[in-house]
């Protein structure tokens, strides 16, 4: 067991101490912090622990607010697009420049707002990592002459031409030279408010570094692969690093006494740096610019907790380890995690142990070097993978930011946002403004529930016998406790089978799919023999029913058996066929009462629509 008080030992230990009682006295003294009226206790490393000014440990569990200030396509579901400066370009075919920048200052004032942040308050979550692009910290000159590398990506001129302006820029000293009239502080400073307000700390992600951290453009917007640790100036300065060097100079002058900001994420997720892209093997080029970087922002007397992004979308960190780092001081570093399509089980482990993405490995790296660690990002899968994956790092007093709060049409965020057509239409963007605002958002129940209570059954919604209960009404909860699915979660990246075939309603294993002729427009289909669904019910007559369940039957003739409380109450024989029909079973007398309803699957079904409980005359008479 590792004391929860314990510090980093010997110099670290005496150069956090001096940097940490710096950070405090700065908080006590500070008057212009954003959100000086709520104060949170500013956040360091004590061993593998986060902790607060008290010692008290703090486990940050929250979410992540992308899409919003760097756009992905995947999030907006225009995929084909690929990245924001695609979207960018597509956008300035249709319209000037100018009503491009009005679009995207509306998008920005709505797709997040105080009531998304309220909203993740009440759900428990105590955190949110915010993405950054780094045009948001350009001046509109500045991103004009960006948006004209946008125009003509292919022109290798306009793309040299765009760099040596950030070269005069920065040799001028006119990059990030007045703050408070830059788009990001601006954001920043509102989150900041918005969340000190709920009690809630903020991590600042550099989501999207100047020239980009690897080859998908999607995460980091870049015009050409790796141009952060590739691109040369004139003066042959890597002139992407010095500018994000200065960058997060600005950021930690500005905000080095704010405690409500949990640390700084310096560098999303760099990839692909290997020895194909003309990289070395072992990370020599992360470890330059990290060593850089935190250099740089402990130089500005700023002692938040740091956190350092491995190779491979930040999970590798060979050459990285806190003995490798050419730093000044170590102390209140955090090595971060991002857990995607991988198992959620004790036992799997990687061979390598700088890779940390698995738990084993996670928890190894974390024991071993005594420094704690997070996981950035998580999620895109299932509910079970979900709650699977956060019952695993809960237990062991690791924290997360799911990915992500928003998706266009996609049950697997925590809110969905309506279709709303294409982008590069008026009306498609009228419609993505207005959709995209919480009222007008769909809570994905399941999803809040697999990570708030991930061990709990619940119901799903208030089903009465008499009455109809929507097959896909089945109770919350993980597989094996509310339902049972052959294929319920990805655990490998390499594998592209959807856990949900239909991908419709909720984000279980359960395969739903969207059916008009069903009263809620939703149908379970594909039931596999030995599948099963739970539901919560609530008999308010006791006594024998009569139920009707409404059948798509598949090629063969399947079978539906009902238990109640684990007592079976009848079988229902669908005969083979191609179109919806309706079978009826008899139960014995039902208890009044709140009971766990089953439907086990014993020979294949194609679909499910709803079961009717209807009194049968004995029962209709005893109830009179």
């Amino acid at each position: 067991m590792i004391c929860q008080n314990r510090l980093l030992p010997g110099p670290r230990k005496a150069s956090f101490l001096s940097g940490y009682l710096g950070l405090l006295l700065g908080a006590l003294l500070a008057t212009t912090s954003p959100a000086s009226g709520q104060r949170l206790s500013p956040l360091h490393a004590a061993g593998p622990k986060t902790v607060d000014a008290t010692g008290r440990e703090v486990v940050l569990r929250g979410y992540n607010v992308g899409g919003w200030l760097l756009q992905e396509s995947y999030i907006l579901g225009t995929d084909t697009l690929n990245s924001q400066w695609r979207i960018k370009q597509a956008l300035l075919r249709t319209m000037p420049e100018a009503e491009v920048e009005k679009f995207y200052r509306q998008y920005r004032q709505q797709f997040i707002t105080k009531a998304d942040i309220d909203f993740l308050a009440r759900q428990g979550f105590n955190c949110v990592r915010l993405p950054l692009h780094y045009d948001l910290f350009l001046t509109p000159e500045q991103r004009h002459a960006r948006t004209e590398v946008i125009r003509d990506p292919q022109n290798p001129q306009k793309l040299t031409a765009y760099v040596q302006q950030l070269s005069q820029w920065y040799d001028e000293g006119q990059l990030f030279a007045k703050p408070r009239k830059l788009d990001g502080i601006r954001f920043i400073d509102e989150v900041v408010k918005w969340c000190a307000a709920n009690k809630m700390y903020v991590v600042l992600d550099l989501h999207a570094a100047p020239g980009g951290q690897g080859t998908d453009r999607n995460i980091n917007d870049n015009f050409l692969p790796l141009d952060l640790w590739k691109r040369h100036d004139a003066k042959g300065r890597l002139i992407y690093q010095d500018i994000t060097v200065r960058l997060w100079e600005m950021l930690a002058d500005r905000y080095r006494n704010e405690p409500a900001i949990a640390m700084y994420d310096l560098i999303n997720e760099p990839h692909n740096l290997n020895v194909a892209n003309g990289l070395t093997a072992d990370n020599q080029e992360l470890n330059t610019l990290y060593s850089r970087l935190i250099d740089a922002v402990r130089a500005r007397n700023d002692q938040h907790l740091l956190m350092v992004e491995g190779n491979g979308y930040g999970n590798e960190y060979t050459n990285l380890t806190p003995d490798k780092l050419k730093v000044k001081s170590t102390a209140n570093l955090v090595y971060n995690a991002h857990r995607y399509w991988c198992p959620n089980t004790a036992e799997a482990a990687d061979p390598n142990p700088n890779q940390i993405n698995l738990l084993s490995n996670l928890i190894a790296f974390r024991d071993k070097w005594q420094v704690p660690v997070w996981v950035g990002e998580t999620g895109e899968n299932s509910n079970e993978w979900f709650a699977a994956a956060v019952q695993g790092l809960n237990d062991r007093g690791i924290g997360w930011g799911h990915w992500n709060i928003k998706r266009v049409d996609s049950g697997a965020g925590l809110l969905r946002i309506a279709p709303y057509g294409s982008i590069l239409t008026p009306q498609g963007r009228a419609a993505l403004l207005r959709n995209a605002q919480f009222a007008n958002c769909q809570i994905n129940r399941d999803v809040a529930a697999a990570l708030t209570q991930p061990a709990a059954r619940q119901a799903f919604a208030q089903l009465t016998i008499p009455g109809t209960i929507a097959a896909t009404d089945y109770d919350l909860g993980r597989d094996g406790v509310a339902y049972h699915d052959d294929f319920s979660a990805r655990t490998d990246y390499r594998d592209y089978t959807p856990h949900n075939q239909g991908g419709a309603y909720r984000n279980d294993g359960v395969d739903i799919i969207k059916s008009p002729d069903m009263p809620n427009g939703f149908a379970v289909q594909q039931l596999a023999t030995g599948e099963w669904l739970t539901y919560t019910v609530s008999v308010a007559t006791p006594g024998a029913y009569k139920v009707e369940l409404r059948l798509h039957p598949g090629a063969e003739a399947g079978r539906l058996s009902l238990q109640m409380d684990s007592l079976p109450v009848g079988t229902a024989t669908v005969p083979a066929g191609a179109a919806w029909t309706t079978v009826t079973l008899n139960t014995p007398a039902l208890p009044a009462g709140q009971h766990t309803l089953r439907v086990l699957v014993e020979a294949p079904v194609q679909q499910l629509g709803w079961l009717r409980f209807e009194p049968t005359a004995t029962t209709a008479r005893t109830s009179e």
